[in-house]
């Protein structure tokens, strides 16, 4: 590695210089809230005979709650928790409880035509959970999945252009059997194509806390991404998805729908969880203020992975907080040599 030769009185200002690259990578869960490690190790900055200056360029950040049989716990310290990476425990080096850090949401709404009936309850709850949660910080967009995938909003911090947007969002079941795209393939709802695009081309590169609520019956019709790669997406984006589970139980008769365990796996190994509303108004309300109550009890934790190798892997996370306490994190992270997914 080629060293950077400064002399004493230069020192502030190399610091300074150096300061935009020292990004904090979030671990994203096998399965993701931040960004995946680079893993570059400690790089040296020589300023000539008098001492050698370390600059870390290896932080993993990772963001969690944590519960126990009354709620969640919002009073607990560096000390109270233990961080291990492929069952190796860290060295916690900051830990602070995050109420106020810049917030990017990212709502999913499945407008296929199995949802024509909740459609509605979906676009005024949506509305109002925008409404109360985002800051003038913060910022939001909006995209719908059908037969297509489609970006209603872009990044707003207006909850009032948001709401004018979801009004806007309609059932589009195609014509006849659906649409078919370029290459003859028949789609139906794009869920997993919605939630990689959503990932990949939108939350990769922003910083803070990053979340996506889907709202959905799980069902996924002729994506060409699949779980495993939407997974991927959302981890290597920092992202924590919430999937609010809601379904027109009438439109699928007596055969019932088959999403959940997918969405179950969606939203654990990124560090969200799935709330099953049915088709209950008053159940999706109180699932975004559920929402809402763990955003504002979240922690972040920060460390040096002893394991600086930038190979790629993906790296197992788990976090512990003491006996009966239920920590929900991501489960992992990728260790990237780029630090195109750190913040």
């Amino acid at each position: 590695m080629r060293s950077l030769v400064l002399s004493p009185a230069v020192l502030l200002a190399a610091c300074l210089a150096l300061t935009p690259a020292l990004h904090a990578q979030e671990a994203p869960s096998p399965g993701g809230p931040p960004p995946a490690s680079s893993a570059a190790g400690e790089q040296p900055v020589d300023i000539g005979d008098v001492q050698t200056l370390k600059v870390n360029v290896n932080l993993v950040n990772v963001y969690f709650s944590v519960r126990d049989k009354n709620g969640y716990i919002t009073n607990l310290h560096k000390d109270d928790c233990q961080i291990f990476e492929d069952k190796a425990p860290q060295k916690t080096k900051n830990f602070t409880q995050e109420k106020n850090l810049p917030l990017t949401i990212g709502i999913l709404l499945d407008t296929s035509g199995s949802m024509q009936s909740v459609l509605p309850m979906e676009q005024e709850a949506g509305a109002e959970f925008l409404k109360g949660v985002l800051t003038p910080k913060d910022e939001a967009f909006l995209i719908s999945f059908d037969i297509n995938v489609d970006l209603l909003a872009d990044y707003t911090n207006s909850p009032r252009e948001l709401k004018r947007a979801l009004d806007k969002a309609s059932i589009n079941t195609g014509a006849g059997t659906g649409s078919v795209t370029g290459n003859s393939t028949p789609r139906g709802t794009l869920l997993y194509d919605a939630v990689y695009l959503a990932a990949h081309d939108k939350l990769h590169q922003e910083a803070g806390r990053k979340i996506l609520v889907l709202l959905t019956d799980g069902q996924d019709y002729g994506s060409q991404e699949t779980i495993k790669t939407a997974v991927e997406a959302a981890q290597k984006a920092n992202a924590i998805i919430y999937v609010i589970l809601i379904a027109d139980r009438g439109f699928y008769g007596g055969f019932g729908y088959s999403g959940a365990g997918e969405m179950d796996k969606l939203a654990k190994e990124t560090g969200g969880r799935v709330i099953d509303v049915g088709n209950n108004g008053k159940k999706l309300q109180e699932a975004f203020y559920q929402i809402q109550d763990e955003l504002r009890t979240q922690y972040l934790a920060s460390y040096t992975p002893t394991n600086l190798k930038a190979d790629g892997a993906f790296r197992t996370l788990n976090i512990t907080c003491g006996k009966d306490m239920k920590v929900q994190a991501r489960k992992g992270y990728y260790a990237l040599a780029d630090s195109s997914g750190s913040e």
